[in-house]
């Protein structure tokens, strides 16, 4: 799963237009956020670190590109690490 999590890394880096819901909230779990709820089309992640939520929506089972942005961003700011990384 690290290999994956890490192609899809590089990949919303680069571009983080026209990604895949379901690669992106993978890569959200595999940086620590776990599913707190679910409404509608809003799904709300929690980080134990973190005091910010992170929303993800689906749309035509693609991920917002600004929300996408946003996980970059937390785990940018906050120095998250990929599960299983020292």
């Amino acid at each position: 799963m690290r290999v994956n999590a890490r192609k899809m890394l590089k990949k919303l880096l680069a571009s983080p237009a026209n990604a895949r819901f379901d690669d992106v909230r993978r890569l959200a779990e595999a940086f620590g956020f776990r599913l707190a709820r679910v409404t509608g089309s809003h799904h709300l992640f929690i980080h134990p670190e973190i005091v910010e939520l992170l929303n993800l929506q689906e749309v035509g089972g693609q991920a917002k590109a600004y929300q996408v942005r946003q996980l970059l961003r937390l785990v940018e700011r906050h120095n998250l690490r990929l599960g299983g990384d020292a």
